[in-house]
């Protein structure tokens, strides 16, 4: 496994406040700090494979999703199509967050950089199938195992940058990696459309990246100095404790993910009801609100300092979004509730993953990452089933986003709540009320 950079910036942060409940301490290890190995060759070469890694992924969610009514037109044949065509978008989102724990598993025992080199290489071969597939159950298993390679890719990427890094550092970083996330789900959205006018198919050969990644990543992603990881083996924490120290933070991370999936998943049925089917109008006001999201992300790098004060008011902000766009008249309104949202939600992802990333020592971090990866993807992947099944008893779907957003300002207080519990000043033993 690659060396880590010697340390230039504090310690991370104290553990963070969960939901309603407080976490066990964590396990805070000598060997949390990063060995003081020779630094990294090509640091900034480093940080962009790590980056252009994290964004497989998110290739695979949006891609096809401009294409998807051709592809069930080509298919229209096939009984259940208009079921089995959205699996076809949406199996990768699953199968990730199945897989993520195991890959987490397999990479604290075998090393991050040979699964990750490994795992790209799969992505391209899996994701190019549909090329030469003519069957749609046979898209969709190789979709599947799309969202297994993508688990490897996400999970290690995210290990890696903590392997690497700490401190500020380690935040800068992911934030970095949620604004590339947000970047590349509109240029991948673009793309797809844009490949799509020459077919269905044309989408699936972006896939092929991982063919030119992978080389890559096997040779340029070393450190000068490598430590074995069977230094870090004692360390490693049996699955049941590290389970019950993250089910918190994994918990509130399912339900952020649903927070943060809302908008990108939603807006193209919102401007639909408003009466707005323009693809343009659609796209420009979907580009509006991942502009938002990344300036939430790149603001969280200068509010690191108040990481542990940031999640509750964040969590407010993407609750106001949604509040605004359940009451929307207009698509101005309702694009202003998004940027707002949107604000909310740049913010919450890298405060989540840093304040989970916090948690964890070397040994663990692949599996810990695991979790949290399989948390998100799942909240992701279940966003628009929670708003759909909501959509009935409130009414509409904006209602049912509004409905979303009260939920999150009451996550928003008792996080608050148990935060100012746990600071308050105590008695000294021995006093008298």
């Amino acid at each position: 496994m690659p060396a880590p950079l010697p340390a230039d910036a504090p310690a991370p942060a104290p553990a963070p406040d969960q939901v309603l409940t407080e976490a066990p301490a964590p396990d805070r290890a000598p060997a949390d700090a990063p060995a003081p190995d020779p630094v990294l060759a090509r640091p900034r070469l480093t940080v962009t494979l790590l980056m252009a890694g994290s964004c497989l992924p998110i290739l695979g969610a949006v891609l096809i999703a401009p294409v998807l009514p051709k592809l069930q037109d080509h298919f229209a044949d096939v009984s259940g199509v208009d079921a089995l065509a959205p699996v076809a978008l949406t199996v990768p989102a699953l199968s990730l967050a199945v897989m993520a724990p195991f890959a987490g598993a397999i990479i604290d025992r075998l090393g991050r950089h040979r699964l990750l080199v490994i795992a790209t290489v799969l992505y391209a071969i899996v994701g190019t199938a549909p090329l030469w597939l003519d069957s749609l159950p046979a898209i969709i298993a190789s979709r599947a195992l799309v969202g297994v390679a993508e688990s490897a890719i996400m999970t290690c990427c995210t290990t890696l940058i903590g392997d690497y890094w700490s401190g500020r550092r380690r935040e800068k970083y992911l934030a970095l990696q949620a604004i590339c996330s947000a970047v590349s789900a509109t240029a991948f959205f673009a793309l797809g459309g844009a490949a799509g006018s020459a077919g269905w198919r044309a989408p699936f050969w972006a896939y092929a990246v991982g063919l030119l990644l992978a080389p890559l990543l096997a040779t340029m992603l070393r450190p000068a100095g490598r430590r074995t990881d069977a230094a870090a083996a004692p360390a490693l924490t049996p699955f049941a404790p590290l389970l019950r120290r993250l089910l918190a933070p994994c918990a509130l991370t399912f339900f952020g993910a649903i927070v943060f999936y809302t908008v990108p998943v939603e807006t193209s049925f919102l401007l639909k009801d408003l009466g707005t089917e323009a693809p343009a109008t659609i796209g420009l006001c979907t580009a509006i609100a991942s502009a938002a999201t990344v300036a939430g992300a790149a603001a969280f790098t200068r509010l690191t300092d108040h990481a542990d004060r940031l999640l509750p008011a964040t969590l407010a902000l993407c609750a106001v979004g949604f509040g605004i766009i359940a009451f929307a008249g207009s698509v101005p309104v309702l694009v202003v509730g998004a940027v707002v949202n949107c604000l909310g939600t740049g913010l919450l992802l890298p405060t989540l993953i840093t304040r989970t990333v916090a948690l964890l020592t070397p040994a663990n971090r692949g599996r810990g990452t695991g979790l949290w990866n399989s948390a998100f993807f799942l909240g992701e992947f279940v966003c628009p089933l929670v708003l759909l099944g909501a959509a009935k008893p409130t009414g509409t779907l904006a209602h049912s986003i509004g409905a979303l957003g009260a939920a999150a300002l009451v996550v928003a207080a008792g996080l608050a709540l148990t935060r100012s519990r746990r600071t308050a000043p105590r008695p000294p033993e021995g006093a008298t009320a």
